[in-house]
C-alpha cells in the first residue's frame, strides 16, 4: 500500500486525467481525422498504461478500470469531458484550443504533484509526463 496519502491520491487522480486527455483527442482525432490529435492520443495511452503500472506496484484500486470511453468516476472529470467534447467539436479552431487546455491541466497538476511528495516513483513519473506534455504543446 501506499504510505504517502497525497501521492496515492494523485496517482489514482492522474490515471483518469490520462484518460481523460486519451479519450477527448481519440474523440477529436474521430471527428476532425487530424493527425496530430491521433498521435497525442496515442502518448496519453502511454501515459495512462505507465500510470497502471504504479496502481499495481502499490495495490491501488484502478478507477478507470472497465470503464469506456468518455466514463469516469470523478464527476468532476466526466462534466469536464463533455464540456471539453462539445466545444471540440465546434470548430477546428475550438478543439486545438481543447487541447491547450488539456495540457495546461496536466502540466499544473504536474507541479503541484511534484512539490507535494518525495516518492521517487512520482517524482519520475511526473518528470517524464512534464517533458511529454511541453512537446504535445507545441
Amino acid at each position: 500500500m501506499f504510505r504517502d496519502r497525497a501521492g496515492g491520491k494523485w496517482i489514482l487522480g492522474s490515471r483518469e486525467e490520462e484518460k481523460l486527455a486519451r479519450d477527448v483527442y481519440a474523440t477529436l482525432h474521430s471527428k476532425w481525422g487530424l493527425r496530430v490529435f491521433g498521435n497525442i492520443s496515442q502518448g496519453e495511452d502511454r501515459h495512462f498504461s505507465a500510470i497502471k503500472v504504479l496502481l499495481d506496484r502499490y495495490d491501488l484500486p484502478d478507477p478507470a478500470a472497465n470503464n469506456p470511453v468518455g466514463v469516469f468516476q470523478n464527476a468532476g472529470l466526466q462534466t469536464l469531458y463533455g464540456d471539453l467534447i462539445k466545444q471540440g467539436e465546434r470548430s477546428l479552431k475550438s478543439a486545438m484550443r481543447v487541447g491547450a487546455i488539456i495540457e495546461d491541466l496536466d502540466i499544473r497538476d504536474l507541479e503541484k504533484a511534484a512539490e507535494a511528495t518525495d516518492n521517487s516513483d512520482l517524482k519520475l513519473a511526473c518528470s517524464y509526463k512534464w517533458g511529454t506534455t511541453i512537446l504535445h504543446r507545441e
